[in-house]
């Protein structure tokens, strides 16, 4: 797995949309505090494009990343949202000077379908808050941003879920939204999970839904190999007037009680204000005990 180089100041550092419709004014918190660490936003074509509720056409989308994508002096990607419409045009997107030229893809939950192509290609990327929602989260998870974009991030230590499994994992990171991981299934950019640590997360969803996602990761075989799991964010869940009967964490464990393999809940990834990068593709050692939850970049 190749890494990009980190960034330094003065290093420039695109923000685009490839999915839902966005605004300078949503974003200019973030881009101000990216400007004060020393780094060059340079905005893309994308934000305030407006067609339904994406940042322009398909088409307008996929120039707009594959410009960025193609420009040497770009160092890094900074997804500006998610929502959906990655998806419209991964299949379109000319890797091929990427990988020869490798740079940062930064962002979650719709961008889970760029980490997991790009995974396959071989190079990591960066699952962290995007300029819609950075400027909002925790003093804790800012740094964190900023450590990991600069490579000064060695990793974590958590306090532990009552619910965790205990036990030790090294392998990649990869994974991210759950939905988007299940819906990625039998295509192009699904991932390969054998050996490696999956993380999940997701928002708004209804329990079922949780549940159905989960029996056809499994079904696909991603839990049959798997090194460890690190459960992130479960943000604001639904259920129907017939209740489902069981929480996102009980689910889960009713997933993996075949399986042995250490399990992290609440880590914090995902659609929460405490939403600390990941680098996906890195070698990492998990180790889950009664007290703490410990991710170290190998």
């Amino acid at each position: 797995m190749f890494k990009p180089d980190f960034l330094k100041e003065g290093d420039k550092i695109a923000i685009v949309s490839t999915a839902r419709k966005i605004d300078m004014r949503e974003i200019q918190d973030s881009v101000e505090i990216i400007k004060r660490w020393g780094l060059i936003p340079i905005i893309g074509s994308t934000i305030g494009l407006k067609y339904d509720q994406f940042a322009g056409s398909d088409q307008e989308r996929l120039v707009d990343f594959q410009n960025m994508l193609d420009t040497p002096e770009i160092k890094a990607i900074w997804c500006a949202r998610g929502g959906y419409g990655t998806v419209r045009i991964v299949d379109q997107i000319d890797f091929s000077r990427f990988v020869k030229y490798p740079k940062w893809v930064i962002g979650y939950s719709d961008i889970t379908v760029l980490h997991s192509h790009i995974h396959n290609l071989d190079v990591a990327t960066i699952h962290a808050a995007m300029p819609v929602d950075f400027h909002k989260g925790t003093r804790v998870a800012i740094q964190a941003f900023k450590d990991c974009i600069f490579g000064k991030s060695s990793g974590y230590n958590i306090s532990s879920s009552k619910k965790n499994i205990a036990g030790e994992a090294k392998g990649q990171l990869v994974g991210g939204n759950l939905s988007m991981l299940y819906s990625m299934c039998g295509s192009p950019s699904a991932i390969d999970t054998t050996g490696k640590i999956l993380c999940i997360e997701d928002l708004d969803e209804y329990l079922y839904h949780i549940d159905r996602m989960l029996q056809n990761l499994k079904r696909n075989g991603y839990f049959e190999n798997l090194a460890g799991l690190i459960v992130g964010g479960m943000t604001k869940m639904h259920d129907n007037n017939i209740s489902f009967g069981k929480k996102p964490k009980r689910i889960i464990l009713d997933i993996v009680k075949d399986y042995n393999f250490p399990v992290a809940f609440k880590f914090p990834m995902g659609h929460l204000e405490d939403n600390r990068p990941l680098i996906l593709g890195a070698e990492a050692f998990l180790k889950v005990t009664d007290t703490q939850t410990q991710l170290e970049y190998l």
